[in-house]
C-alpha cells in the first residue's frame, strides 16, 4: 500500500508536468490551426536557460525568466515566419516548425555544447519530503506538482475571467466575427503563440532538475507530448489534462511493476510465447502510451474530447 502511494504521487507529478508541456501546444493548434512540430523544442530551450539564469538569478529567478525569454522568441518566431507561411496551408506551416524544431536542437549544440549539463537544486528542495515503508517522495516532486497546478489555474483564470480570455475563447470558433468587432485577431494569435512556447519552457524548466538536460531531450519528450493531445482530442485542454494524467501513471506504474506477461499469462490463461512470458511490464513501458493510442484512434479517432471548430 505504501508504494503504491509513492507510485501514484511520482505519477501525477509526472503526469502534471506533461500537462504544462501538452498545453501550449494545444491552446497553438487551437487557435493556429497549426501542429508545432517545434514545442518540444521550447521545452529543450526552457531546461538549458533554466540551467544557465539560475547561476545569475538563482532557482527561482530562472523558473520566472526561462519561460519569459522563451515566450519572447516564440513571438518572434510567429510574427516573423509563422505568420507568412500558414496563409499557404497547414502542410507549410507544418514543414517550418519542423525546420524550426531543427534549426533550435542545432543552436543548442552551438551555445551549451553535446555534454549534459548538472542542475544544482536548492537545499530546501532537496530531499525527501516523507518516507514511507522504505519508499520516498522527493521535495521537488512536491513542487513540481504544486507549479503545475498553479499554471492551470493560472490559465484557467486567464481564459474564463479576463477579457483577454474571452477574445481567444470566442476566437477559437469565430475569428472573422471577432476580427469584426474590432479585435487584432493576428495579435491574439501572436500572444496565444508566445504563451504556449512559455508554458513549454517552463515545463522545461521545472523538469530539469528531474531529467537530464542534453540536446537529446526534446525528441525524447516530443513524441509523448503529440500522443497526449491526440489521445485528449486536438484542441481540448480538458482532454489533453485527463490523457496527460492517464499516460503519467500508466508509465509511472509500469515501469514500478515487477510483474512479467507470464505472470499475466497465467492469471488469464492466455497462451503465450516463452520469449514473451519473459519481458516485464518495466520493459514494455515506453511502449504502452503509443498502444494507448493506437487503441484511442481505433476507438474513437478524435481522441477522448477532441471537437475543434474553424478557426479562421
Amino acid at each position: 500500500m505504501q508504494t503504491f502511494l509513492i507510485d501514484t504521487l511520482n505519477g501525477l507529478s509526472y503526469g502534471l508536468l506533461l500537462f504544462m508541456l501538452s498545453a501550449g501546444l494545444t491552446l497553438i493548434f487551437s487557435l493556429l490551426g497549426v501542429l508545432n512540430f517545434a514545442h518540444a523544442s521550447f521545452y529543450m530551450l526552457g531546461a538549458y536557460l533554466g540551467v544557465t539564469f539560475a547561476h545569475g538569478l538563482g532557482f527561482g529567478g530562472a523558473l520566472a525568466a526561462a519561460p519569459l525569454a522563451a515566450g519572447l522568441a516564440g513571438a518572434g518566431f510567429e510574427r516573423a515566419l509563422l505568420r507568412r507561411v500558414r496563409p499557404a496551408g497547414p502542410l507549410n506551416a507544418l514543414l517550418l516548425t519542423f525546420g524550426a524544431a531543427w534549426a533550435m536542437g542545432e543552436i543548442v549544440k552551438l551555445v551549451w555544447g553535446l555534454q549534459p549539463l548538472a542542475v544544482n537544486l536548492p537545499a530546501s528542495l532537496d530531499g525527501p519530503l516523507f518516507t514511507i515503508g522504505g519508499a520516498a517522495f522527493s521535495r521537488y516532486r512536491a513542487f513540481t506538482m504544486m507549479v503545475a497546478t498553479a499554471m492551470l489555474v493560472g490559465l484557467y483564470a486567464l481564459l474564463r475571467c479576463t477579457t483577454i480570455g474571452l477574445v481567444v475563447r470566442a476566437a477559437l470558433t469565430h475569428a472573422r466575427a471577432v476580427e469584426a468587432l474590432g479585435h487584432d485577431v493576428p495579435r491574439v494569435q501572436t500572444l496565444v503563440f508566445a504563451l504556449g512556447s512559455a508554458l513549454a519552457a517552463l515545463a522545461g524548466a521545472v523538469a530539469a532538475p528531474l531529467f537530464v538536460v542534453e540536446p537529446g531531450m526534446a525528441e525524447s519528450v516530443g513524441s509523448i507530448v503529440f500522443v497526449v493531445v491526440v489521445i485528449g482530442g486536438l484542441g481540448s485542454l480538458g482532454g489533453a489534462f485527463v490523457a496527460s494524467i492517464t499516460v503519467g501513471l500508466l508509465q509511472t506504474f509500469a515501469v514500478a511493476s515487477d510483474a512479467t506477461f507470464g505472470d499475466l499469462a497465467a492469471r488469464f490463461g492466455v497462451p503465450m510465447s516463452d520469449a514473451w512470458r519473459a519481458l516485464t511490464l518495466a520493459q514494455v513501458a515506453p511502449l504502452l502510451p503509443y498502444l494507448l493510442l493506437v487503441a484511442m484512434l481505433a476507438v474513437r479517432p478524435r481522441g477522448l474530447f477532441g471537437e475543434r471548430g474553424e478557426a479562421d
